[in-house]
């Protein structure tokens, strides 16, 4: 038996991601109430917890569906890679499944009813298979078949009683009637458990995010707020929790090269071997370019490159690779060249960090590109846009990857980015890219606006592109307004005033 001064222990779920945000799992021994809309994933969490429970601990695990049938919970569930008739062969899984028969009226009882022979049929079950964890789904459908739902809950405590005395950890699902409303349909479900996650599926500026929150641990830690999840599949729920890496990250001296010997002097000697470097500029600017090069110099050197492209298509990048004089073909015939295309519409912004993170974890790089983040941004709303951005820099920082993303200004000649205001302070440096008209013509200028640790070229360099990729050229004198999108003419004398007003001569 447990003393009282015991902490309570807990029973790691096996969800990826909800483990850590619930500091090691559910409370052991324990009912957690798992509350959400129609449509938020309530059964697929509650199935997963026995599966994972099978999987990855060899823990059997009993399923009590009060509303849909065992046989579409079997049929539902082969889409995520879990054989629940197998399982019920094997002996390791059982339904009690007392959900409404075809043709069976609905009723309303009252009186004197109780679950006496409904826990004695699943305590049954549980000394029969061993069972460790329970999933009632869903307790709404009870509550919705007796008039007096204060009595239904004095039942379900009842029955969590019982089943904290045979050891056995418990989820159960309730309906909810809107997003941020009371937590069940009922008002009284919440006080039966002594644990509440909430799910949601909420729509944000016609996008589409779902979110788990822990509510209450009673008596045990958890991390508070909300967290993005995502259902993948053949795999399941996949929570994705901010918090999943720790600043702890070592930081190199090494640098390595931006692909353009010209850059790197004006970076100091390149970039640094962990840093995550932003490029920013309006279409046309030269940031595929970039990448390109990037991607070359790490090549060149043995460097394996990994490249997601969110705006155009592999062929495209080959072609446009190969007018600068690359070979993406022979990079990839190499092993050091790995591409990963795909429109950001066809996958949730959560969807595209899982994969990414796969891809990475799977290829191993030294270096990654992104092209471009700005694509990324229309799929999602500003603050989900931002933890995916952390999500990728933290992964990459971990796995001490180079990284270059590309960001497009929402103007031809720069100024304010929606885009660069969320992730600017996230990145090591920062290049912006931007058009100067100057007597009616249109040139190119390029400055290292940012680079952490490192002192670098402050001037704007004029720089040009042709069948060689890009050259750096001489700073920019007598213009002023570049970087705020309004080139403008200075004149010698008043270059002359400047020089005299600050001490200082501005060419140097």
């Amino acid at each position: 038996m447990r003393t009282v001064t015991e902490p309570i222990e807990k029973l790691p779920t096996g969800i990826p991601g909800l483990d850590l945000i619930a500091e090691g799992g559910l409370p052991k021994c324990r009912s957690t109430l798992i509350a959400g809309t129609s449509g938020s994933a309530k059964t697929v969490l509650a199935v997963q917890f026995l599966a994972e429970g099978l999987l990855k601990s060899g823990e059997n695990g009993i399923f009590v569906t009060f509303e849909e049938s065992a046989a579409d919970i079997r049929r539902n569930m082969i889409g995520l890679g879990w054989d629940v008739a197998k399982w019920e062969r094997e002996g390791k899984w059982a339904f009690l499944d007392l959900s409404p028969q075809p043709g069976e009226e609905e009723h309303t009882v009252s009186g004197k009813y109780d679950f006496g022979g409904f826990l004695a049929g699943l305590e049954d079950l549980i000394l029969q298979l061993g069972a460790k964890r329970v999933a009632l789904d869903s307790v709404s459908g009870v509550f919705s078949q007796f008039d007096d739902p204060k009595k239904v809950r004095n039942q379900l405590l009842w029955i969590g009683a019982r089943l904290k005395k045979l050891e056995v950890t418990c989820v159960m699902t309730a309906e909810r009637t809107e997003e941020w409303g009371s937590v069940s349909r009922y008002g009284v479900e919440e006080f039966v458990a002594d644990n509440v996650i909430i799910l949601r599926n909420v729509i944000e500026e016609e996008k589409c995010r779902r979110t788990i929150q822990i509510l209450k641990f009673r008596g045990t830690n958890h991390q508070k707020g909300l967290y993005p999840f995502t259902i993948i599949p053949g795999e399941g729920i996949q929570v994705i929790p901010l918090s999943e890496i720790e600043l702890e990250q070592r930081s190199s001296e090494m640098r390595i090269t931006s692909g353009s010997a010209d850059l790197d002097a004006m970076c100091g000697g390149g970039f640094f071997r962990d840093s995550i470097v932003l490029v920013s500029g309006a279409t046309g600017c030269g940031k595929t370019l970039m990448v390109t090069e990037f991607v070359a110099g790490g090549a060149m050197r043995g460097e394996r490159c990994l490249l997601f492209a969110f705006e155009e298509s592999r062929d495209q990048l080959f072609r446009n690779a190969k007018g600068w004089g690359v070979d993406f073909e022979q990079m990839e015939r190499d092993g050091t060249l790995r591409v990963v295309s795909g429109y950001p519409e066809a996958q949730g912004l959560e969807d595209h960090l899982v994969r990414m993170r796969k891809v990475i974890d799977e290829f191993r790089p030294n270096r990654l590109a992104v092209d471009s983040l700005s694509a990324l941004e229309r799929i999602s709303t500003i603050k989900g846009f931002r933890e995916f951005v952390i999500g990728v820099t933290s992964f990459i920082k971990d796995r001490e990857v180079a990284a270059l993303f590309t960001s497009t200004t929402p103007s031809l000649m720069g100024g304010t980015s929606i885009t660069e205001a969320h992730i600017s302070t996230i990145t090591d440096s920062i290049i912006l890219l931007r058009y100067v008209e100057i007597l009616g013509g249109m040139r190119r200028g390029l400055t290292v606006l940012k680079m952490r640790g490192s002192k670098h070229d402050k001037d704007i360099h004029e720089f040009t592109i042709d069948d060689e990729g890009m050259h750096v050229g001489s700073p920019f004198r007598n213009v002023t307004g570049i970087i705020s999108g309004h080139p403008m003419h200075v004149s010698q004398s008043e270059m002359d005033r400047i020089t005299g007003l600050f001490g200082d001569d501005p060419t140097m």
